[in-house]
């Protein structure tokens, strides 16, 4: 697998909450969760309850998509990642490695109970304009 480009990490480790994307049944549904980066997997790592709509809309579909964004009204400032890919619930060693890596960058959850889920991306569109007006890269994992 290759890394994604330096400007997709920095990207993905400056920032916090992202927009879930989840559809079961044909009807989508959207939900925001503070996510944790593994640069080492390339995944988003991110908590939620079994029992919240998108929890088991996930359970049922595991293909998801995800946006994060800068937030500003200046065209030339403009950027943000759309992420398509599949997830799971954190099980076994793996779930030590998410809790480590979410409590790292969100120390206050420690006493949250809950579930760490892996967002495994599968593929990264990301806008900068600062790059030029709609510049677009991009990252897919099976590329060699």
């Amino acid at each position: 697998m290759q890394l994604p480009e330096k400007r997709f990490i920095t990207f993905l480790r400056k920032h916090h909450v992202f927009a879930l994307g989840t559809c079961r049944d044909g009807t989508p549904h959207t939900a925001s969760c503070f996510y944790a980066f593994d640069g080492e997997n390339i995944s988003l790592i991110f908590t939620s309850d079994q029992l919240t709509k998108h929890a088991t809309d996930m359970l049922i579909n595991n293909r998801v998509s995800a946006n994060i964004h800068l937030e500003t009204k200046l065209v030339g400032k403009i950027r943000g990642i759309q992420i398509t890919g599949n997830v799971r619930l954190a099980s076994g060693t793996e779930e030590s490695h998410c809790r480590n890596l979410y409590l790292r960058r969100f120390p206050y959850a420690v006493i949250m109970k809950t579930c760490f889920w892996i967002l495994e991306i599968e593929s990264m569109k990301m806008t900068d304009n600062r790059l030029g007006f709609g510049k677009k890269l991009h990252w897919h994992r099976n590329d060699s």
